[in-house]
C-alpha cells in the first residue's frame, strides 16, 4: 500500500496545528511486577521515547535517584496507607517531604505530589484524612521553600461523580461536596494547584458497548454526540468524561481550577467478558489520544485549555490482582519491547495512522442526532456517502489555519468559495472551511485520517447544508 504522500500531507497539517498550542503526554511507571528492568534502564527507555513526564506510585529512592539529571518532570505519590500519619502528624509530613522530595530536588525535577490515589474508593475509609494530609504536605514544602515549584493535589476516580451523563449534568457525590470537594478546591485555588483525575473510557465502553459506539470511545472519526444540556458536540468519550468533571466543578463555582489527567489507558488483553480489551483497540485508543493531546486544544466545555495526560501504564505488571486486563495496560513488555507501536511525540506522529472501518452504517445508528452551526442534521446515512465538515467549536483561528492548509498545500478545490462563486455565501469561516475540508476529504478518497485537521473537522453521513452550496462526494 502506497500511503506515503497522504501521510506526509497529513503530518504537515499536524505540525501546523500542533506546534503552537499543544498539551503534554506523560506516563505512569507502576512497579507491581517481579520482572521489570532496573530503574536506570527504565529512565533511559522513557527518555528514548521522548516522554517528558512520569508519574510514580511511591517515592522509591532508586527510582528518584535514577531520574536525577534526566530532564524528566516527576510526580511522586504519598501512598493511601500513609494518609493517617501525614494528616495527624505534621512532623511526619515534614520528614516525608525532606526524605522523598527535598533530598532529590532539583536534580530530580519533581513537579507535583499526588497525596493518595482514588481515596474515595479506598476500602480503608481514608477520605477524612485527605485534606489535612494535603495541607501538611504543602506546609512542609513551604518549610523547604519548594511550594512554588511543586504542587500538591490528589487523583480522583470518575466514581466520585454522582452524575456524568450528559456531561453538562456532571455533579459530585453529595456526601463528598462539603466534606472534601469544596475545601479541597479552596486549597487548590489558594496554592495555585490543579485537580488530578483518573479517566478510563474503557470501563464505560465495557459496560455499555451496546449503546456506546467503539469509534466514539477510540477517538476515531464519528458523527458526534450533542449534549442536550448545553448544545456542545462531543466526538470522544474521553472529552465527555473530562467535561463531566469540569461541569461538576463549575456547579460549585470553581471554573478557574485546571485539570491534569493523571491516569488513562486501554488494556491490550482481557478476560472473555471484558468487552473491547484487545491489542488493536489499545493501540487505537492510546495512539489517537496522543494525537488528540499533542495537536492541541481543550475540551468542548474548555476549548482553550490544553491538557496534560499520563498514559497508564509503562509496563504490563504481572503481579497485579484482578481481571486479566489489570496486568495488560502496559505500553511495553518487561523486556522493553513495545506491546504495540504508537508515537509519543509530534515528530513521531509522522509515521502514525490508525486503521479503522469507514464511519458509515450500523454502529452509529444509536448516536444522538447532531444539529449545530450552519449545518444540517446528522443521522444515519441512507446512501453510504460521507462528507467532511468544520467543527466550529475549535474557534476561528484554528479553522482559518486548517482552511489555509487545505486550500494551499492540501490541494483542495477552493474556487467555489471565492467572492462571486457559487459557494461564497454564506461568507463564514465555518462554511468556507467545511467546503474546503470536504474537497480535501473527497480528493483523498475519504481515507482514514483525512477528515481530522487537528480536531477541526469531522465526518457526517448526510449532505451538509450551507445556503445553496452543494458539497461533492467525489472528484
Amino acid at each position: 500500500m502506497e500511503r506515503s504522500t497522504f501521510i506526509s500531507s497529513l503530518i504537515l497539517l499536524v505540525f501546523f496545528l500542533g506546534f503552537a498550542d499543544a498539551g503534554s503526554v506523560g506516563v505512569n511507571y507502576g512497579r507491581v511486577a517481579d520482572n521489570l528492568p532496573s530503574a536506570t534502564k527504565v529512565v533511559q527507555l522513557i527518555k528514548s521515547q521522548g516522554l517528558g513526564r512520569v508519574k510514580v506510585f511511591d517515592a522509591d529512592p532508586a527510582v528518584l535517584k535514577s531520574l536525577g539529571g534526566s530532564g524528566i518532570k516527576v510526580t511522586v505519590d504519598l501512598a493511601n496507607e500513609l494518609l493517617f500519619k501525614a494528616a495527624k502528624q505534621p512532623s511526619f509530613a515534614a520528614t516525608w517531604v525532606q526524605k522523598n522530595v527535598a533530598a532529590y530536588y532539583p536534580s530530580t525535577e519533581i513537579e507535583a505530589i499526588a497525596v493518595g490515589n482514588e481515596v474515595f474508593v479506598d476500602p480503608h475509609n481514608t477520605t477524612k484524612f485527605l485534606l489535612p494530609a494535603m495541607k501538611n504536605i504543602h506546609a512542609a514544602l513551604v518549610k523547604y521553600n519548594l511550594n512554588s515549584a511543586i504542587k500538591v493535589s490528589s487523583p480522583i476516580a470518575l466514581s466520585a461523580l454522582q452524575n456524568s451523563y450528559p456531561s453538562s449534568a456532571g455533579s459530585f457525590r453529595p456526601e463528598l461536596v462539603e466534606l472534601v470537594f469544596k475545601p479541597m478546591f479552596d486549597f487548590l485555588r489558594q496554592t495555585g494547584s490543579y485537580l488530578m483525575v483518573n479517566a478510563y473510557p474503557f470501563f464505560a465502553y465495557e459496560s455499555n458497548s451496546d449503546v456506546i459506539p467503539l469509534d466514539y470511545a477510540l477517538f476515531r472519526e464519528n458523527p458526534g454526540v450533542v449534549d442536550a444540556g448545553n448544545g456542545l458536540r462531543y466526538f470522544s468519550l474521553f472529552d465527555a468524561q473530562i467535561d463531566a468533571v469540569f461541569a461538576a466543578m463549575s456547579a460549585l463555582k470553581y471554573d478557574d481550577i485546571k485539570m491534569v489527567v493523571t491516569e488513562t489507558g486501554w488494556p491490550s488483553k482481557g478476560d472473555e467478558n471484558e468487552i473491547g480489551a484487545t491489542l488493536e483497540n489499545a493501540r487505537s485508543y492510546n495512539g489517537n489520544l496522543v494525537r488528540r493531546i499533542l495537536t492541541g486544544g481543550g475540551t468542548p466545555l474548555r476549548p482553550k485549555e490544553d491538557l496534560t495526560v499520563f498514559l497508564f501504564a509503562l509496563f504490563n505488571e504481572d503481579e497485579k490482582n484482578g481481571p486479566t486486563s489489570e496486568r495488560n495496560y502496559g505500553l511495553f513488555y518487561p523486556n522493553e519491547d513495545k506491546v504495540y507501536n504508537i508515537p509519543f511525540t509530534v515528530e513521531g506522529l509522522k509515521n502514525y495512522h490508525d486503521s479503522r472501518s469507514p464511519v458509515i452504517g450500523g454502529q452509529h445508528a444509536t448516536m444522538t442526532p447532531v444539529n449545530g452551526g450552519n449545518g444540517g442534521g446528522v443521522s444515519k446515512s441512507t446512501t453510504g456517502n460521507t462528507w467532511c465538515v468544520a467543527n466550529g467549536e475549535v474557534g476561528k483561528e484554528k479553522l482559518q489555519t486548517a482552511l489555509d492548509y487545505a486550500c494551499g498545500e492540501g490541494g483542495a478545490d477552493c474556487h467555489s468559495i471565492q467572492p462571486g462563486s457559487t459557494c461564497y455565501d454564506p461568507n463564514t469561516i465555518e462554511a468556507h472551511a467545511s467546503f474546503a475540508f470536504n474537497s480535501y476529504y473527497q480528493k483523498k478518497g475519504r481515507q482514514v485520517g483525512t477528515c481530522y485537521f487537528g480536531g477541526a473537522a469531522y465526518v457526517v453521513t448526510q449532505p451538509p447544508s450551507f445556503g445553496k452550496c452543494e458539497f461533492p462526494t467525489g472528484y
